[in-house]
């Protein structure tokens, strides 16, 4: 098995990782399609990093057009354990200001056209989503978009919309009656896929703007938005430096063992390819039976 290693989502404005030595450009073929792109490989301060652009280089990928199983399958075949995800929000509530970072710790998935598990045809399995950032991954976020000097909210609730629209005012006030913190478009089901394939993940959300709710500020435009995204990946790329050497092996976490007791079916009734399909996920909970020997 390779080196274990900490996975990078690069969302909007964040396309490449600088820092990275002994860099190479990987790309990986999945059961499930093509990824966003070809993996960035490399190391910083002595730890191997999987980076993914998530909407591609020079992003040419709606948040809908994105092949969220293939993106996570790929980090999981590289041997990441940890993923950090970098993604660009709208602010739902007055106390987060654009430019603000947010740590959240719940998700709430208003999407509608998006595959959201590896599992089906045929193997099915249930994995617990009650808690789906892994708590000590985020302290370690906390701690390193601290020491940059920024504004950072622990906790709170990301709400995932199908875009690539930004909302009406009419959804965004209803978004808010809901409680919710941050509004983005590509978390779920990157999420769920996530817990599925038994890593640790976290999201770094940075706020560009207040969304269209606010009455005092103007409405969300592509030129501000764009404007604050350039600030905040400036800082999202001095909290990854300060992150990525605090990663440390062995893993403490119920990460590592999401899917023991989640696969229902029983392993006699797999279908042979959906079996071989997830060998990558489930091959040490159930190792492939052996053939009889004739004799």
């Amino acid at each position: 098995m390779s080196e274990p290693a900490i996975g990078i989502i690069g969302g909007s404005g964040l396309y490449e990782l600088p820092g990275l030595t002994d860099v190479r450009w990987t790309r990986v073929r999945t059961p499930f399609g093509r990824p966003s792109d070809d993996y960035c490989v490399g190391r910083f301060a002595g730890r191997r990093v999987v980076f993914l652009p998530r909407h591609g280089r020079g992003h040419r990928a709606t948040p809908t057009e994105l092949n969220f199983r293939a993106n996570i399958w790929g980090l999981k075949a590289l041997g990441a354990q940890w993923v950090l995800s970098i993604s660009a929000v709208g602010s739902m509530k007055e106390a987060i200001r654009p430019l603000d970072l947010v740590i959240p710790d719940q998700f709430f998935d208003q999407t509608r056209r998006r595959v959201s598990s590896f599992f089906g045809d045929g193997i099915v399995a249930h994995v617990g989503m009650a808690e789906p950032v892994c708590g000590a991954l985020a302290d370690l976020l906390e701690k390193g978009a601290r020491q940059t000097g920024a504004t950072v909210h622990r906790g709170g609730t990301y709400i995932c919309i199908e875009g690539p629209q930004f909302s009406t005012k009419a959804e965004s006030r209803i978004y808010r009656t809901w409680g919710v913190d941050v509004i983005g478009m590509t978390n779920m089901p990157e999420a769920k896929l996530a817990r599925e394939a038994e890593l640790c993940y976290a999201t770094l959300a940075l706020a560009t703007d207040y969304d269209v709710w606010h009455e005092t500020h103007e409405t969300v435009s592509v030129e501000a938005v764009i404007q604050n995204l350039l600030k905040n990946v400036a800082t999202a790329k001095e909290v990854l430096k300060r992150v990525i050497p605090t990663v440390a092996l062995p893993r403490a976490c119920e990460c590592p063992s999401l899917l023991k007791s989640a696969v229902i079916t029983h392993p006699r009734a797999f279908p042979p390819a959906a079996r071989k399909r997830l060998d990558l996920l489930i091959g040490h909970y159930f190792p492939p039976r052996k053939k009889a020997r004739r004799g």
